[in-house]
């Protein structure tokens, strides 16, 4: 399979799991709601929505949000772009197979943001199951959405040490954020990158001749 091909695969594979599974959510489970996986306390369907970054760090209000949203189309746009360089260098697929991980899981999350706003009803604690299309209008406009959260793996719940400086007695949790598959998708490209693909990037500044010599049947793979 061409690496072109590949990469396409992947992110369309990658898009469709996780949208599926965050209007499953979205449309099926209450605000605030959790679900055992496999009845395990430890690993839940719990579903919160995230307006800012990463953990829910926000910044600047609705300008501030704006921004981010047009940031991540940018930061995208530069992916793509980037993506369509590499192939020129002739790359391993594992180390193809992590940039499309990562651009798929950026395109999962600005889908929210962009358009979740406009097509589903909010979703509040208390608030009815959300719904499609809803005859009042969505409950944002573009760009301004809400990016759909649901994997959460509370493992640990204790307190630390009193004679802890500081935090000492007060409740400690592992694993807290919650986060979705668009999240895993990059968390997983980008470890990828470090554990196995670090030395392609000082490979890639090698004479350009060397390039050149590669085999006519090895290049149209890519």
């Amino acid at each position: 399979m061409k690496r072109s091909h590949l990469v396409i695969l992947i992110v369309l594979i990658t898009l469709i799991i996780d949208q599926a599974i965050k209007i499953w959510v979205k449309t099926n489970m209450h605000y605030g709601e959790d679900i055992l996986i496999f009845g395990m306390d430890w690993a839940r369907f719990h579903f919160v929505e995230n307006k800012g970054m990463a953990f829910g760090i926000t910044f600047w209000g609705d300008f501030g949000k704006l921004i981010l949203s047009l940031f991540r189309l940018v930061a995208i746009g530069g992916l793509i772009y980037y993506i369509k360089i590499l192939m020129e260098q002739l790359p391993p697929k594992g180390l193809i197979i992590s940039f499309a991980l990562i651009l798929a899981g950026a395109i999962g999350n600005i889908l929210d943001s962009a358009f979740y706003g406009l097509i589903f009803s909010e979703s509040y604690h208390g608030a009815p199951l959300a719904t499609f299309f809803p005859p009042e209008g969505g409950y944002e406009s573009f760009l301004y959405g809400r990016v759909v959260d649901m994997f959460y793996f509370p493992m640990v719940n204790t307190y630390l040490p009193e004679w802890l400086p500081l935090w000492g007695g007060k409740p400690f949790q592992f694993f807290r954020p919650v986060f979705n598959f668009a999240d895993s998708a990059i968390f997983v490209g980008v470890l990828n990158l470090l554990l196995f693909h670090r030395s392609f990037f000082n490979e890639s500044t090698k004479n350009p001749q060397e390039i050149e010599n590669i085999p006519e049947e090895a290049i149209q793979q890519y």
